[in-house]
């Protein structure tokens, strides 16, 4: 037999037969109580620096900070930063340095300086007197009270180093003053490559 045709007009589509039911699961309410760990990382129980530990830079400045902060604590009864220390230390063991020599064997930018020597005489530390062979130039000396004070304040210097790096033997305070020389003031060499001007130790 042949089936009927449909009655309906011909732009008018016959209904689809209805699709079946599916069931739609719905999730139950959170509870507020329960913290969701999906994609949370474990929580840092140890900080690993050990790339930071195969930098030079990094062990040399941490080093440094741990005798600084000593230094700081123990100069301050003498009234000596760093740089001044630094400055009269030359001064006492070469009699009659000129500004300009000091500046060259620190790496000290000369208006620094300049007003270094000025605190340094308002203290009464310092004299100048007039260079034996440079008429231009003075010629630094410790007074007295200038001797005095070093000769303390070094004293105390050596004292904090031994403090610092008492883990360390004598030896091995001798090869790492050695080496770290070799950093900032190595020998020269045509094959090191060329190097920008390192910061004073004034600016730092």
């Amino acid at each position: 037999m042949r089936r009927p045709r449909s009655k309906l007009p011909p732009f008018v589509a016959e209904a689809s037969p209805p699709a079946p039911a599916v069931a739609v699961a719905v999730a139950a309410p959170s509870d507020p109580t329960t913290t969701r760990t999906e994609g949370v990382l474990d929580p840092v129980t140890r900080v690993d620096t050990s790339y930071l530990e195969t930098l030079i830079g990094y062990n040399a400045r941490r080093s440094a900070l741990t005798i600084i902060s000593l230094f700081l604590e123990r100069m301050a009864v003498y009234g000596l930063r760093p740089v001044d220390f630094s400055v009269l230390s030359v001064i006492a063991h070469n009699p009659g340095v000129t500004s300009r020599m000091l500046c060259a064997s620190l790496g000290l930018l000369p208006p620094n300086l300049v007003s270094m020597i000025q605190q340094f005489e308002q203290r009464e530390l310092i004299d100048k007197k007039p260079h034996p062979h440079d008429g231009r130039a003075l010629a630094l000396y410790l007074t007295p009270k200038g001797q005095a004070l070093m000769e303390q304040a070094e004293a105390t210097a050596f004292a904090l180093e031994r403090e610092a790096t008492a883990a360390l033997t004598e030896a091995q305070r001798n090869t790492l003053r050695r080496l770290l020389k070799l950093i900032y003031a190595p020998p020269p060499d045509k094959f090191r490559p060329h190097r920008g001007k390192p910061p004073s130790i004034d600016e730092l």
